[in-house]
């Protein structure tokens, strides 16, 4: 059983940054793909950006392409979304999510992924 902890969240104002953090235990994450997700009010959970286990691909939505950057150590068990130039459409809870299965393809669909954190909050202000 993995336990995924979010952290990094806050109130920002639109075009500062944020660096979320989000680290498993329980069991070694390093050979699955893991990702990012989040939900603002009254909307589905949507996919933010994934990353392969190896850490040597990812891929954003297009929302975010190009501001948000993913990234894992695995040697510390924890994979990062570095958000820059955010706006307030940003403004979501952010979940990190893992596969159960090692390797794979990059799934997009929150359905995919077996493990979630308990999200953190991302508010950002015009």
């Amino acid at each position: 059983q993995v336990q995924l902890v979010e952290s990094g969240g806050g109130l920002v104002q639109a075009g500062d940054s944020l660096r979320l953090s989000c680290a498993a235990s329980g069991h070694t994450v390093s050979t699955y793909n893991m990702g990012w997700f989040r939900q603002a009010p009254g909307n589905e959970r949507e996919f933010v950006a994934v990353i392969a286990w190896s850490g040597a691909t990812t891929s954003y939505a297009n929302s975010v392409a190009g501001r948000f950057t993913v990234s894992r150590d695995n040697a510390k068990n924890t994979m990062y979304l570095q958000m820059n130039s955010l706006k307030p459409e940003d403004t979501a809870v952010y979940y990190c999510a893992s596969r159960k299965l090692s390797l794979g393809p990059l799934y997009r669909s929150p359905s995919d992924y077996a493990y979630w954190g308990q999200g953190t909050r991302v508010t950002v202000s015009s």
